[in-house]
């Protein structure tokens, strides 16, 4: 063979041969290292808050009911029937209770007239003990005189010892007597005032939002007194009543700022602050939670009893703090275990005397992963601070705002081997 046409054949195969590699390392072959993605560490606001779902209640809802039995005769409210403090609303049938009444007042009466009658009977015991005195005295100046037997003074002081027992026990009748008009008069008095509750009057001024009753249907008022009607007392300012998870609880306080939505307004925003942390815990499927009230402005009148509220509680907000990805706290690269102890950005990640755990400020910490010299990744311990849910604050003042950090692996893009296009 021609010495210059071997040299080409063989400078072809070689060439054949390196771009057959090279398409072999780069599209088919696989990555020795991982591709990592990065995010910068930013600077900017930061907001932690709590969400939870509650119910709109009125801020006073008084429950009338009625204390006494019987048949409703009329009703004069509706639902959303604004009422004054004191307006008639219902009326139960009162002809059991009239009658009760007149009842009352004629055992008062014969109760009155059996004062009399004692009376009289005290009146008579008074003048025969006056009676039995004089004799006594009598027969003793004629006893003295020899006048008459001492047999016959013995027989009058007997007389006036019967009849002063005779005062007392008539004496004592007549306070039974005077005892019994009071009882009399006290039962009357009951009576009246149930005769008096057989007309339902408003407590408060306010709307009556739940009517539980209709006319003709009957009421009994046994151990618990039945629920007829429900006023609020002022829809203006309402309420969220709000269960927040025990683990979120310990960051609200009263006076926090809340925002929360309704699903028949979805695009409005309602404000509002945390009035109360009831401490009385409720215990549902072994989940614990707690009741967080939250104040509702409701001048317009749109917001209703009984809606579902999703509530937003800023439980603490800054405005210009270094923060990163929450996926760049959770990141750990394949083998970590085996890896060499972390590296630390200096005074990162320590407290007072170099210790790790809490920080001064409140907040905890954590480990972020860099981008070293040769390509591998690099740990850095770091404090924490607040966490909006998607972000975390950084607490380190040396590390710099727009420095990346990685927040995850990408496998490396492999792009498929075309086939030749034949010319």
């Amino acid at each position: 063979m021609n010495p210059r046409r071997a040299a080409l054949v063989g400078t072809t195969l070689a060439l054949l041969a390196a771009g057959a590699y090279a398409v072999y390392a780069r599209f088919v072959a696989p990555a020795d290292k991982p591709v990592y993605k990065l995010a910068a560490i930013e600077r900017g606001p930061i907001v932690a808050a709590v969400s939870a779902t509650g119910t709109l209640n009125p801020v006073v809802a008084v429950q009338v009911s009625s204390q006494i039995s019987g048949q409703i005769r009329e009703i004069f409210v509706d639902f959303n029937s604004a009422v004054k403090a004191g307006q008639l609303i219902a009326r139960i049938a009162p002809e059991t209770y009239e009658h009760r009444v007149r009842q009352a007042e004629a055992d008062l009466d014969a109760a009155r007239a059996t004062v009399a009658v004692q009376q009289a009977e005290l009146y008579r015991a008074r003048v025969n003990l006056l009676d039995a005195e004089r004799d006594h005295e009598r027969k003793q100046t004629l006893v003295s005189k020899n006048f008459i037997s001492p047999a016959e003074l013995d027989k009058a002081r007997t007389t006036l010892e019967a009849a002063r027992a005779q005062m007392r026990v008539v004496e004592a009748q007549a306070r039974n007597s005077e005892a019994l008009v009071r009882q009399r008069a006290a039962q009357l008095g009951q009576a009246r005032v149930d005769l008096g509750r057989t007309e339902l009057r408003a407590p408060v001024d306010g709307i009556v939002i739940k009517r539980s009753v209709e006319p003709g249907q009957t009421v009994a008022a046994s151990l618990q007194a039945p629920e007829m009607f429900v006023i609020a007392r002022n829809l203006v300012d309402m309420q969220v009543e709000t269960a927040i998870d025990e683990a979120d609880v310990g960051r609200v306080q009263v006076g926090q700022e809340a925002t929360f939505t309704v699903d028949a307004f979805p695009g409005k925003r309602f404000k509002g602050h945390v009035t109360q942390v009831r401490k009385a815990a409720q215990v549902v499927s072994n989940v614990v939670s707690y009741t967080v009230v939250v104040s509702a402005s409701n001048p317009d009148l749109i917001l209703l009893p009984g809606m579902t509220a999703n509530v937003r509680i800023v439980t603490a907000q800054k405005e210009s703090v270094l923060k990163v990805a929450n996926a760049a706290l959770r990141f750990r690269p394949p083998g970590e275990g085996k890896a060499a102890p972390a590296a630390r950005v200096p005074g990162a990640g320590m407290g007072e005397g170099g210790g790790a755990g809490r920080s001064r400020s409140g907040g905890g910490q954590g480990k972020l992963w860099l981008p070293g010299p040769d390509g591998k990744p690099v740990a850095v311990e770091v404090r924490t601070g607040i966490n909006d849910g998607n972000q975390t604050e950084l607490l380190d003042p040396e590390l710099a705002a727009r420095r990346e950090v990685i927040v995850g692996t990408q496998a490396a893009e492999k792009a498929k081997l075309a086939t030749p296009r034949l010319f």
